[in-house]
Formats: C-alpha cells, sequence, structure tokens
C-alpha cells in the first residue's frame, strides 16, 4: 500500500516525519519497505491551456495554441490532446533529464517547448498521453512546482489479515492509537434524506458452492448501498485529486472514476460507477449468474457458472458487473456520462475469490475484498462518493439512497485479564487494556476480571481472544515486553498436541542423518503422471490449476519421488525422502516415502557398497533402530503393488501393524518414465505407530546360544517361521537371528535351509539341560508344523 506522507499527515495532523514513521509502522506490524522522495516539476514547467487543437495533415500529430500567459504553438503527437483542457508545459530552456528543450521545427511549424507526460514530469507512471487538468487549475504561466509540491510515499507492506491498513485512514487509526494522536477522519460526505431513486434487488438466496469443503452456504451480498447524482460535466480531475492517485500508484483517468479510486484509497471501500442510461428505471438486481457470458470492463467476454458467481444485473436481466470484481462493458461510465448510479456494496470474500480466480480477474477492488473488506462501511463510502461528485464534477446528488443491509451483530468477545497477563508475561492492569482496546475502536466493559470487547467492524481479523490479546502487545508495545521468559501455563488440552509434529521431526532427522536428502515435491499432479507410476487415479480435480500438468492433487508419494529421479537421471547415486500428503479417494492422509538408487558408498582402495534390496532394507531397520521401534519384514504373496517388483517386494510391519511396502520398482514404471529398474522406493503410512516406552535393569546373566537350521518350503517367508519361533520357543528365548539360507543338495527340491542362532538368558545362569529341553520342545513343535529340521 502506497501512502502518500502529505495525506496522511491530513488525517494525522501531527503525525512525525516519514522516516521517523519507518521504526514505528514496523513495531505495528506493517513494515515500510521503502520511502521514495517524489520531486516537484522542475523549474520551468508551466501551467497552461489549450485554446485550439488542429490535426495535421498526413501525420499523428497535433498543432496545440496553447495560452500561458501568452499564445504559444506546440506540436504534440499525443493521443490525448484536445482543446478545452490544461496541461503541463515544458518552456524554452528547460531541461529535463538529459534533454534540454528549446523552440523546434516539426513539419514546418515552430513548436514552442513541449506539452509533457507525467511520467517526463517525474510525477507519476502514465506516459500513454499528455497530463490533463481541468481549466481553470490556476493562472495560465503559473510554475507547475508551485501547484504540485515535492511529497514523500511510503510503501507498507500489509499482511493479509489485515486488510484495514489497503486505506490511509486504516493506517492512521494505528498510528492515532499507537501515539495518542489526534485523528481527523475523512469527511463523513453528504448524508441521505429519505429513500434512493434506484428500485434495489439482493438476492437472500444462499447457495452452496460446489466442493465447498464446510459445505456452507455462502449469500453473495449482504450491505448494497446505491446513490445517483445527475448533470456531472466528466473530464480531467482536479489537480489535488490526480497528484494524490499518482503519488499511491495508481493512473488517473477521469474525473468519475478517478472519486472512485480516491475513496477507495482513503477509506478502503471499492465502489462501482454505472451509467444511468443502462439501467432503465434505475433499477438494479444483484443476484446468481447462470450458465451465461458476460462481456466486462477489460473487453473479455467471461464464462460464468450457473450459481456460482454473484452479479449486478439492470432491470432487464443485462449483466452490468460481476459483483466485486469487474463492471461489466454494458453499463461503463463514457466520456459524455453526466447521470451516474454509485454502487457500494460489502460482498462474500470466500465466493468473489474463487470467481476472480476461475476467470483470471485480479483487481484492486478483488485484492481489497478478498482479505475483508468493512461491512458497514458502504453508506461512508456512498456519502464521501456523492459530496465529490458534487464538489468536482458539478453533479447534482438526489438526496436518498437506497440500502439494503443483512449484516449480522458483531459478536462479543470475553478476555480474562489474568489469561492476558500470564500469555504476555506482561503485568498490565484492566484499566490499560480496556484504554488500549478502545484506542482501537472496539467497545470494552470491564465485568469484574473479564473484559467484555466488541472488535470494531473494519477488524474482521480480531475473533478469538488471542487476537485481542495480540493487539493488546502491539498498541501497548512489544518493546515493553520482558527480556525473561514468562513461566508456562500448559492448558492439559494441549498435553501431548504436539506428539505427532515431534515424532515426524524426528523421522526427518533419522533419515537425514542415515544420508537421505529430504525434498519438497509438488501435492499436484495429473492423471498420465499418475498412470505412468501405476499410482491410483487422481480423485481431486483443481478448478484453476496452475499449469496444465498439474491439475490434480496427488494419490501418492511415490510418483512424486521417481520424478525427482527422472529430473535427476544423470546422477549416478540417489537417496532422497519426502514426508508429505496425499489425498486418494479414501482421504488426505500423511506419508513417508523414500528412494534409493545408485551405490550406498562408491568404493576406490577399498569395496564399496552396492544398492540392493538388503541395502534398503538394512536403512530402514537403522531407522526403526534409532527411533527405537522394531521394524519386520513379511513376504507379499499374490497382492503386491503393482509399482513394486512382485519378487522383490516386502510388507513393512512397524511395531505389530502392517504400514506399507517396500521394493524394487517394477521394471514397466520404470520404462514409462525413461529410467532403469535400479530403484528401490519405500511408502510408508503417518505417523508411525509408537509403542509404549519402558525400563528394566540389563540383564548380566551370561546367554545360551543355539544354532538351529530349519527346512522350508520356499513359498513359506522367514517372517513365519520366525513366528513359529517366537511362539514355541519357551520364556527364556529373548533373540532370533537369520544368519545362512541354503538352497541345493541335499536339500529337497522346493526347500531351502533358514539357518538361526537363538539366544537363551534367564534370571540366573542356565544348565544345558533347561536350554536343551526348550529346544527340543521347539524343534517338535517345528516339525508339527510340517517344516523339517536339518542334522548336519
Amino acid at each position: 500500500m502506497k501512502i502518500p506522507y502529505s495525506w496522511l499527515k491530513e488525517l494525522l495532523p501531527n503525525v512525525p516525519s516519514a522516516h521517523e514513521l519507518e521504526p514505528l509502522l514496523a513495531q505495528l506490524g506493517l513494515p515500510v519497505e521503502e520511502i521514495v522522495d517524489v520531486p516537484a516539476p522542475p523549474a520551468g514547467v508551466v501551467y497552461g491551456e489549450v485554446l485550439t487543437c488542429e490535426p495535421m495533415e498526413g501525420t499523428q500529430l497535433h498543432k496545440l495554441t496553447v495560452n500561458v500567459g501568452e499564445e504559444q504553438t506546440i506540436v504534440t503527437g499525443a493521443p490525448n490532446a484536445r482543446a478545452g483542457v490544461g496541461v503541463a508545459v515544458v518552456t524554452p530552456g528547460t531541461t529535463l533529464g538529459d534533454v534540454t528543450y528549446g523552440i523546434r521545427k516539426m513539419q514546418g511549424i515552430d513548436s514552442w517547448g513541449m506539452c509533457a507526460s507525467a511520467k517526463e514530469l517525474g510525477i507519476g507512471e502514465g506516459a500513454s498521453g499528455l497530463l490533463l487538468l481541468p481549466l481553470g487549475t490556476a493562472r495560465p504561466g503559473v510554475e507547475l512546482k508551485d501547484l504540485w509540491s515535492a511529497d514523500e510515499v511510503l510503501d507498507v507492506e500489509v499482511t493479509p489479515n489485515r486488510a484495514d491498513a489497503l486505506s490511509v485512514l486504516g493506517v492512521a487509526r494505528d498510528l492515532a492509537a499507537y501515539l495518542n494522536l489526534e485523528l481527523v477522519p475523512p469527511s463523513r460526505g453528504l448524508e441521505p434524506q429519505g429513500a434512493g431513486e434506484v428500485k434495489l434487488t439482493v438476492s437472500q438466496e444462499k447457495t452452496v458452492l460446489h466442493k465447498d469443503p464446510e459445505n456452507k452456504p455462502r449469500p453473495g451480498c449482504n450491505h448494497f448501498v446505491a446513490r445517483t447524482v445527475s448533470g456531472a460535466q466528466n473530464g480531467p480531475s482536479p489537480l489535488w485529486l490526480q497528484r494524490r492517485l499518482m503519488l499511491a500508484g495508481m493512473r488517473p483517468i477521469n474525473a468519475i472514476v478517478d472519486i472512485s479510486n480516491v475513496v477507495m484509497l482513503e477509506l478502503g471501500q471499492p465502489t462501482a460507477f454505472y451509467d444511468a442510461r443502462d439501467l432503465p428505471g434505475k433499477e438494479i438486481v444483484v443476484n446468481y449468474s447462470g450458465n451465461e457470458t458476460a462481456k466486462a470492463l477489460d473487453g473479455a467476454d467471461h464464462e460464468l457458472v450457473e450459481g456460482q458467481d454473484a452479479v449486478i444485473r439492470n432491470g432487464q436481466g443485462q449483466v452490468i458487473g460481476i459483483a466485486g470484481i469487474m463492471g461489466g462493458h454494458l453499463g461503463r461510465v463514457q466520456d459524455d456520462t453526466q447521470d451516474v448510479v454509485i454502487e457500494s456494496a460489502h460482498f462474500d470474500p470466500v465466493r468473489l475469490r474463487r470467481t476472480s480466480t476461475r476467470l483470471g480477474l485480479k483487481t484492486d477492488a478483488v485484492y481489497r475484498y478478498e482479505r475483508g473488506v468493512d461491512p458497514a462501511l458502504p453508506l461512508w463510502a456512498a456519502n464521501r462518493i456523492v459530496e465529490l461528485l458534487r464538489d468536482v464534477t458539478g453533479a447534482t446528488v438526489h438526496e436518498g439512497a437506497t440500502v439494503v443491509d443483512h449484516r449480522q451483530p458483531i459478536q462479543d468477545i470475553l478476555l480474562d485479564a489474568d489469561y492476558a497477563r500470564r500469555l504476555l508475561g506482561l503485568n498490565i492492569d484492566n484499566s490499560t487494556m480496556q484504554e488500549v482496546l478502545e484506542k482501537l475502536g472496539a467497545k470494552v466493559t470491564l465485568e469484574d476480571n473479564t473484559l467484555r470487547v466488541t472488535p470494531p467492524s473494519w477488524r474482521i481479523d480480531m475473533l478469538i481472544p488471542e487476537d485481542i490479546i495480540e493487539e493488546i502487545a502491539r498498541i501497548y508495545g512489544y518493546d515493553k515486553l520482558n527480556e525473561t521468559l514468562p513461566s508456562i501455563q500448559v492448558n492439559e488440552d494441549n498435553i501431548g498436541a504436539d506428539r505427532e509434529s515431534r515424532l515426524r521431526r524426528e523421522v526427518k532427522q533419522v533419515f537425514s542423518g542415515l544420508g537421505f536428502q529430504e525434498v519438497v515435491t509438488y501435492t499436484f499432479t495429473n492423471a498420465e503422471e499418475a498412470k505412468a507410476a501405476k499410482a491410483p487415479e487422481p480423485v481431486v480435480e483443481l478448478r484453476n490449476p496452475l499449469t496444465s500438468d498439474r491439475t490434480h492433487m496427488r494419490t501418492a508419494l511415490y510418483p512424486s519421488l521417481l520424478k525427482v529421479a527422472q529430473t535427476n537421471k544423470d546422477e549416478p547415486r540417489l537417496l532422497i525422502f519426502e514426508v508429505g500428503h496425499i489425498f486418494p479417494k479414501e482421504g488426505e492422509t500423511e506419508r513417508l516415502g523414500a528412494l534409493m538408487r545408485g551405490p550406498l558408498a562408491t568404493g576406490n582402495w577399498q569395496k564399496g557398497i552396492q544398492s540392493d534390496f538388503y541395502t534398503f532394507k538394512a536403512l530402514l531397520e537403522s531407522a526403526a533402530h534409532a527411533l527405537g521401534t522394531d521394524v519386520r519384514l513379511k513376504a507379499v504373496k499374490g497382492n503386491a503393488p503393482e509399482y513394486l517388483h512382485p519378487g522383490i517386494v516386502g510388507e513393512v510391519v512397524w511395531n505389530g501393524q502392517s504400514i506399507g511396502h517396500i521394493g524394487q520398482v517394477h521394471p514397466a514404471v520404470a520404462f514409462n518414465l525413461g529410467l532403469k529398474a535400479d530403484l528401490y522406493l519405500l511408502d510408508l503410512q503417518m505417523p508411525l505407530p509408537g509403542r509404549e516406552w519402558s525400563f528394566h535393569d540389563v540383564n548380566r546373566n551370561p546367554a545360551a546360544l543355539r544354532d538351529l537350521a530349519v527346512i522350508a518350503p520356499k513359498s513359506v517367508s522367514y517372517a513365519e517361521v520366525e513366528d513359529l519361533i517366537h511362539a514355541h520357543g519357551g520364556s527364556l528365548l529373548e533373540k532370533v537371528e537369520v544368519f545362512d539360507v541354503y538352497s541345493g543338495a541335499p536339500i529337497p527340491e522346493g526347500q531351502r535351509s533358514i539357518a538361526v542362532r537363538l539366544t537363551y538368558r534367564g534370571s540366573r545362569t542356565l544348565q544345558d539341560t533347561e536350554v536343551n529341553t526348550d529346544l527340543q520342545n521347539l524343534i517338535g513343535s517345528l516339525k508339527t508344523a510340517g517344516l523339517g529340521i536339518r542334522e548336519q
């Protein structure tokens, strides 16, 4: 938000200098990005009045007769040159930039100096035409620097929650509260007397937006004010008005349009003007669109969706505006417009944002509406506008106003004063809190130790007690906060609330410690990308995708990791992971994905570590060990995920719960993406299942070790064998470890020998007879289950 210092000083006569304001605004949460010094027009530039304007045949030039205290002839190529307006004239001998102007011959005519644009004068960005001013702005020949003084412009950064600060009044209110300054608000305008001329119908039908996650009915408009003026004489705006617009970064157009813009910058309320000739009977209807096309002020036809877009219509049902976004081509203000209907309204920000995004229309009005305009502001803005139309264009103002107001009352917020003091760590008394909030425009009553706060209508971001506490701290002064940390009062409801984020952080730290690099990829995908990776078909489609290849929400994490591998296919080694959300048809969920390609460690003077399934599995087991948990892999029989190799895949069992799969990428998936099949993937459900921690003394008694070779069909997985051993190994069995797998003679065809080391330990040193008894019982149970024991 660009704020001219001179404008701010009108509202705050005792405000400090622009450079002194910079740190003060930063403390208010409104940091100043820069302060721009805007000089006055240079000496030698005078005010002149165009008496005649004659086109020069065969050229795009015009011959002007200009009164600059005396009549002079000036040739210009500006497209907006015409008689009956004031202009800025650069007199001969004046230097602008590196050019010194004089009298030069153009098409055989001696041209005296030059008529200049705002950009050429260094006072604005308008370069497409002359700076036009109303006749009578000053005495011809007066130096423009005496009319247009130098100024400073503060470029204030406004956060999305502070829509009220998108106006000079909003910033002035904050400074007045913070510095205890007198605020001189803008004029309240011409208050209406009685009913207005406009026949106004505002639909109160509450439609539900498609795919609205909250499924809430949303009315398009809850406050609409219409006023009318007649006999307006349109033309260039007065110098003071153009100056404000240009300093604020806007281009002057004509008096009627400029008044709308200057009130928006002053109060923060966007408005729209309509030519009464396009409103038969001065009738306006606000309702919802059908499946229709609307031609807007930009000249383009915009496709509206039935029931989705709030529109403004005339009495014949023709669209004259897309509500809160852009006026229509029909009803627009033209050069000869005299009778004007003023719209000042409050529109639903959610509906408006969705419409503007779908249509690709981002205007200054949208920028404010979608952040939250004061719903009580329309009448003030309308009154201010008709006052300016009367003063600037000579319009006759109709005394009445047509108002439709369906606003809901502002809800009070109860603030526990002790809670506010604990949260801030400051001992602020109740009366000081009340005083601070009243300075901001809130109504406050003190009930025992509780403040009942009614926020001002322009502060739509004040919704909960914590918002109120933030405002107290902001105005009271962040610099008064204690340097020591306050004691923290933990609410019982919050105990353990950070568990998932803490576990997520631990997982990321562990995988990073194992050499993985974290990646953050788009949650957007498309149907072709999902199909190539054999991921579930996307079900959530974006209504306004940023690009053609990001049209849906992803249903799995591994296509994103494969996309990274595809982008980095020339990298010989890749070890990456991501924790992110996916959006399958079952609903949004969080996953952990990891990918490995290439050697884990390259070899030089000694052998490196090559990548294979068991290397990747070892990394997973190391991660589980670091997280203090138990992980096992189970063979996948017949229902392997499509994206993994059916023969090199395992089901991950984490703390006894199945949470995903690990394996080699399916060759078909690798082929689809132009990759080799030397890729290994891990895909797990988050959060990872935890378990209760328990502590016990280290068993200092010696272990008794026994080796056992179990002969099992190849269709029986090791996990099944291990489960049998644990189930029948006895109470002394502490650990089972596999150390060899063998198939071939003398092992029967279709079977294999799985050698395991059994660790037995008790509360005392074990006797061989005790261990051997448990071992024989185990062997018997294994044989009963159909497994064999290798004797040698």
